[in-house]
Order: structure tokens, then sequence, then C-alpha cells
């Protein structure tokens, strides 16, 4: 027993040590509770600009086939902004989508980030498609921003083909338009309440 409590004492010097410099940045248990509180209604305010634009959204997108999913504090909207085989162009029957989309941010959520990932479908190399799907999601950013987004505010990213994002796995050609898209992600990056 002897041998083993010599070890342990420079332990228990060093834990009471480590507890009074802990004492030196202590916080007042009011300061702590206000700070949660000021933390608690940041989050509260940012849930409900959240759910505030995914209503505008759903209500003004109802007429065009597109999901609009919530999670982690963002708005996932999987657009039906579709490519032609191996092209990077947006197609006139989606530019009606994309302005609406644009015209909802800009005119009231002006304090968020659009993140546009564009994807292919699996025929092709992965660099290729790689490069494909940035191209598309150049282009979609670029139409945005024509729509009246601020360029600092969009930011475009290629995913490719990469396997567990595909719509329809393994489906090129006429079969894999649905693999041949955008998704467009917004992230509340301000604490801007809509005008």
């Amino acid at each position: 027993m002897r041998t083993l409590s010599l070890p342990v004492r420079p332990l228990v010097v060093a834990l009471a040590l480590s507890g009074l410099v802990g004492c030196a940045s202590y916080v007042k248990r009011e300061d702590f509770d206000a700070t949660v509180a000021e933390l608690r209604a940041a989050d509260q305010a940012q849930s409900e600009r959240i759910d505030q634009l995914q209503a505008s959204l759903e209500e003004r997108f109802s007429q065009y086939d597109a999901r609009i999913a919530r999670f982690e504090g963002r708005l996932h909207v999987e657009t039906t902004a579709h490519f032609e085989y191996g092209k990077a162009e947006v197609r006139e029957a989606d530019k009606p989508m994309l302005a609406d989309f644009a015209k909802t941010l800009a005119e009231h959520h002006d304090g968020v980030v659009v993140t546009i990932e564009g994807f292919t479908d699996p025929a092709g190399s992965a660099s290729f498609n790689q490069r494909l799907g940035q191209r598309r999601a150049d282009a979609v950013r670029d139409f945005l921003v024509s729509q009246g987004l601020s360029a600092e505010q969009v930011r475009a990213v290629s995913y490719g083909e990469v396997d567990n994002r595909q719509i329809r796995p393994g489906a090129w050609g006429d079969e894999g338009l649905a693999n041949r898209r955008v998704a467009l992600v917004i992230d509340f990056v301000e604490a801007v309440a809509a005008r």
C-alpha cells in the first residue's frame, strides 16, 4: 500500500493545483445563464427565419417540381433544373423557376448564402464528370446572379457522379436526366430578419 500512495501523491497535488487555476477563470452563474439565454434566442430567431423562407419557397414553388427539405439549419432545394446529356447550359424550361428562386431570396432573404451543387450521370470518366458538374453549377450561379442575387452570396461546387447522391443510381443517357441536375442549399449566415 505504501508504494501505491507515493506515486499517487504527485497526481493529487497536480489535480489540486489545476483546480485552483480553474478558479481563476470562474464564470458567474448569472453570466452563464445570460449567455445561454442569448444563444437560445438567436437559435429561435434563426429557426423562425428558416421557417419563413421555407414557407415562402414552398408557396412560390408549388407550381414547379421542386422538393424542399430542412436539415441542420439549412434548406435544401432539389430543383427541376436538369441538363441535357453532356451539356452545361441552363434549359429555357428551367429559367422561370430559377428566376423565382433568385427573386424570392433577393427581395426577402438577403442574409443567406446559396451553394449550388452540380451533378452528372455516371457516363464518362469521374474527372470529366467532376468538371461537367462544376460547369453546370457555374451556369446556374451565373444565371442566379443575372437575376438579382449578389455574386458574394452564391457559390458553386461539383459532386460530379457521386454514387450516394444519384437520383436514379447508374442511369445515364435519356434515363439519367434526373441525375443531371443542380441542388440549391441555403445557409443562413447573418442574423438578418426578412424585410
